[in-house]
């Protein structure tokens, strides 16, 4: 019987349970994915601890990578022995095998493995619509990235770089600060040791920057909001430090402007979602971004693998690998 990581209650990683799981044949227009590869990433403890509410006993997790081994009525989107990918609700890649709506999936290129697409799709997804959709950089505009050396971090490093963006990004240690430098980071500011504001005013000359991504939440909110320029744009996308408690219209000073986006708005129509996919398979394919998969986990040490992730001890990004 195949297993699967299931939550009874909200809370910490301890809720997950490894169990079996039945899997029946897929309802109409589901699909049956056999996963090579699961994706670890920080939606997931938003749902895991109920920030995200979500019907209970429910599956975990967003992203996996594997096989087709059955489709249901009306699905042709993708047919049996298909690679697919996907990085979408309803939760449930935490498992061996399972059911899912046929909508969400995307075939995957044979040059890109199961490990690479399990571990780029929700981060690689998430900066092509925060870099080509949500703010379209220019070459030349020098932008300010929370988060640098993390999953979605070291992606955006790439390809802010390979747009010809200048990027100041913030991290909490010499180790993550060289990480940050080696895929890209033209800047780094060490957020619990330096002043952010005070550094992006350094490196800017004072000019500040256009567009800030914070991924962080509480801890570097307001930050965020005094670096930007007048009619400048902040982008929170993320809530790592805890969410961000309520503030006055009045604190947007300089005529700035703030977007909460998410990659299942810009993904909700099937036309978007290939077109987003293929830029992101493009952008690895060509090497002008690699993904950068630091730590791997057994399903069954799921517990594990969130409690490094809390803790902040992950860097780039990490995948769980079914038995």
């Amino acid at each position: 019987m195949p297993k699967a990581i299931r939550i009874e209650k909200t809370g910490g990683p301890e809720v997950m349970q490894y169990v079996d799981v039945e899997v029946g044949p897929p309802g109409p227009g589901e699909v049956q994915v056999r996963n090579h590869a699961i994706g670890l990433n920080y939606i997931d403890v938003y749902f895991r601890t109920g920030l995200y509410p979500m019907p209970l006993p429910a599956g975990i997790g967003l992203e996996g990578a594997g096989v087709v081994t059955a489709v249901g009525a009306g699905v042709q989107s993708v047919k049996v022995g298909d690679r697919v990918a996907y990085c979408d609700r309803p939760p449930g890649s935490y498992s061996e095998l399972r059911n899912m709506p046929a909508a969400p999936l995307v075939k995957v290129p044979k040059s890109i493995g199961f490990d690479t697409a399990a571990a780029m799709m929700l981060k690689g997804m998430t900066v092509q619509y925060l870099f080509r959709r949500t703010y379209k950089l220019q070459r030349g505009q020098t932008i300010l990235f929370h988060a640098a050396a993390g999953g979605v971090g070291l992606i955006a490093m790439q390809w802010a770089k390979a747009l010809g963006v200048t990027v100041i990004g913030t991290v909490g240690s010499e180790a993550k600060a060289k990480l940050a430098r080696e895929f890209g980071a033209d800047h780094v500011i060490l957020y619990n040791k330096e002043n952010i504001v005070e550094r992006v005013r350094e490196i800017t000359r004072g000019e500040m920057v256009p567009v800030v991504y914070d991924s962080v939440g509480k801890d570097t909110f307001q930050a965020s909001l005094d670096c930007l320029q007048p009619f400048g744009l902040m982008v929170s996308f993320g809530n790592a430090s805890g969410p961000v408690p309520p503030m006055p219209l009045t604190a947007l000073k300089g005529s700035l402007y703030i977007t909460r986006p998410s990659l299942m708005a810009h993904t909700s129509k099937r036309a978007n979602l290939e077109e987003m996919a293929a830029d992101l398979f493009r952008m690895v394919s060509s090497g002008k971004v690699k993904i950068e998969i630091d730590q791997r986990y057994a399903l069954a040490d799921a517990v594990k693998a969130h409690q490094d992730l809390e803790s902040r001890r992950t860097t780039g990004s990490t995948v769980l690998v079914p038995s």
